[in-house]
């Protein structure tokens, strides 16, 4: 299964999980007296819209090349991040804001039975990181990571609910407000991961040197190819789960231009072979002076 393909599937498997999710949260919130699960809620409905958004990402990003977009639609990737970052900050703005709220005003302490619940979702959400993370990795997607932290920064507010909640049903009057307390700790978590987001996104953009050991096993795979003595530069630029590369290659300065031009394609399919993230390689033949 090609990267492209795996990373859409992985989206729909975050867009089902947080539909069921915000629906069993809520309806639990509601009746079990926790605001922090409402606060869950609120967290796994953006998680809807943001999976939703990567989703299409994913697809625009998958587009071939045209005269229009030479390097693919890519890019469209890490500006899908930057969008589910801003969900991300507002359901962590919605979520101190509704905080504070309820812990000025007087309300009962949550049922006991909501722990269970919220023990359930906290392994559902983990799992659920776990699966995407692994697959962000595996297809190079940003995107599909900040959706994998969408479920790492759920369990998190989950946690945090459940230490509420338990305090407040452990020491009883006058701490009812402990989940309310809980839910602001777990919109300041999810500002942070928010950060932790969007800066790699933004390296994206910016086209920031980070990949160096893929060049290192780009110049060890070049020397494999016949008539390639060496290699000097190697730029790399990373477009949603794709890779350009810019290579200068060396060969023996007594060649043919002509033999020269058919080692670099050589060296060019030689690449593409071995490392299927690699969209297109730019060569330019350096002589061994």
């Amino acid at each position: 299964m090609n990267h492209k393909k795996t990373a859409i599937q992985t989206a729909y498997f975050s867009i089902i999980g947080n539909m069921c999710l915000a629906i069993i949260k809520g309806i639990a919130g509601v009746f079990g007296n926790s605001y922090a699960l409402i606060a869950d809620a609120i967290e796994s409905t953006t998680d809807i819209f943001s999976s939703l958004l990567v989703l299409f990402g994913l697809k625009y990003a998958s587009r071939p090349a045209d005269k229009k977009h030479p390097y693919g639609h890519g890019k469209i990737e890490p500006l899908v991040t930057f969008l589910v970052v801003g969900f991300l900050i507002t359901s962590a703005i919605i979520i101190a804001y509704e905080s504070i709220q309820n812990i000025k005003t007087p309300h009962k302490t949550p049922e006991a039975w909501t722990l269970i619940v919220l023990v359930a979702i906290i392994a559902w959400k983990e799992y659920s990181y776990r699966v995407v993370i692994k697959k962000s990795r595996e297809t190079g997607s940003t995107s599909l990571a900040a959706d994998a932290w969408h479920h790492r920064s759920d369990a998190i507010t989950s946690v945090t609910a459940f230490v509420g909640i338990t305090i407040a049903i452990i020491m009883g009057k006058g701490y009812e407000s402990a989940d309310d307390w809980a839910a602001l700790l777990a919109s300041a978590i999810i500002l942070y991961n928010s950060y932790l987001i969007f800066k790699p996104a933004l390296s994206e953009i910016l086209e920031e040197d980070t990949h160096k050991d893929f060049i290192d096993k780009i110049r060890v795979s070049s020397l494999k190819v016949a008539g390639i003595v060496g290699t000097e530069k190697c730029y790399i630029r990373k477009a949603g789960m794709m890779y350009h590369v810019d290579l200068h290659a060396i060969v023996d300065a007594n060649i043919t231009v002509k033999e020269g031009h058919t080692i670099s394609h050589k060296l060019k399919d030689a690449l593409k072979a071995e490392f299927d993230t690699i969209e297109n390689v730019l060569i330019h033949i350096e002589p061994n002076a």
